[in-house]
């Protein structure tokens, strides 16, 4: 008798969001049933995942690698240029604004001044934004409102949105139009709580989930797992506070570990194998720092996206 290999039909979808500003370019993240790479399920994984470069509203803090900024060494001063410069890399999908001088552990600057980028990046570039504040949840609660104001109505990507400020973020992203990224330290539990908290006066649909992504060799398996376990719960057991999509926000933390600053192969290689990885567990979305890691980790996407249609 021939063997028919077992094939899996799951029930449950992930909540479709299409991200971008009117007459610009725009991506759609979620909408699968099967697991990551789960090809031969039955069932589809519709759009394909989106690789966002980040940038930041400041010069690059010195701590970091000349090389990681090389092809835009010449306007890494002003964020607008570069957002516009990032434009001609053709595999980028989207665009990642990290407000880093509003971390009052940098430069503590306004949230005046952190809306003036944002509107200046969003004039600069058709490409869909996802606009980072700086982490801390206090900062942010005064930062991200300003910023959702100055980006009403672009069905920009706001976060993180925090469990310290999600009434006074949350609501900010609504009433602007605009779709919330919210974070909780790797957690379910505390994932799933604080989405049932915004889901009282937020719609899920427009929720994105942030669990944190360390790096390759700084605890990226428990992000792993987590993201793993978000999909089945989503897609098996149709659990709707885990329907949404995933980002893996990893850029920042990449280059933060040593191995990837002491030289520029490595550097690359250890931000595409963490976006790999995470990739592999289930993200929609991924930040990146540097371009080539991005065209290389898309690059191996395609090609078993390739092999499986043909």
């Amino acid at each position: 008798m021939e063997y028919k290999a077992p094939v899996e039909a799951n029930t449950g979808v992930v909540n479709t969001i299409t991200l971008g500003r009117p007459g610009g370019k725009t991506v759609t993240v979620g909408g699968e049933n099967i697991l990551p790479f789960h090809f031969f399920d039955e069932g589809s994984w519709p759009n394909p995942p989106v690789f966002a470069l980040q940038i930041l509203d400041r010069e690059p803090p010195g701590d970091l690698p000349a090389f990681l900024y090389e092809p835009f060494k010449d306007v890494v001063n002003d964020p607008a240029a570069w957002a516009s410069k990032v434009e001609k890399f053709d595999y980028v999908d989207a665009l990642q604004l990290y407000l880093l001088s509003t971390d009052p552990a940098d430069r503590d600057s306004s949230p005046e001044a952190a809306a003036e980028v944002a509107k200046k990046v969003a004039a600069a570039t058709s490409l869909p934004l996802i606009i980072y504040g700086s982490g801390d949840p206090e900062k942010d609660a005064l930062v991200l409102p300003a910023v959702c104001q100055a980006v009403e109505g672009m069905n920009y990507l706001i976060g993180p949105v925090q469990k310290e400020n999600y009434e006074v973020v949350g609501k900010a992203i609504l009433d602007h139009g605009l779709f919330a990224s919210v974070q909780t330290p790797m957690d379910i539990n505390l994932l799933k709580e604080l989405n049932v908290k915004l889901g009282h006066f937020f719609p899920l649909e427009r929720i994105v989930i942030d669990p944190l992504s360390p790096a390759l060799g700084y605890g990226i398996e428990y992000t792993y797992s987590l993201m793993e376990r978000l999909k089945q719960l989503g897609e098996i057991i149709k659990d709707k506070m885990t329907q949404m999509p995933l980002i893996a926000d990893l850029a920042t933390e990449v280059w933060r570990s040593k191995q990837a600053r002491e030289n520029e192969e490595q550097g690359i290689l250890w931000e595409a194998m963490t976006s790999l990885s995470l990739l592999t567990a289930g993200a929609d979305i991924l930040t990146h720092r540097h371009p080539k890691s991005i065209k290389l980790v898309k690059g191996m996407y395609e090609s078993e996206v390739k092999q499986w249609q043909t």
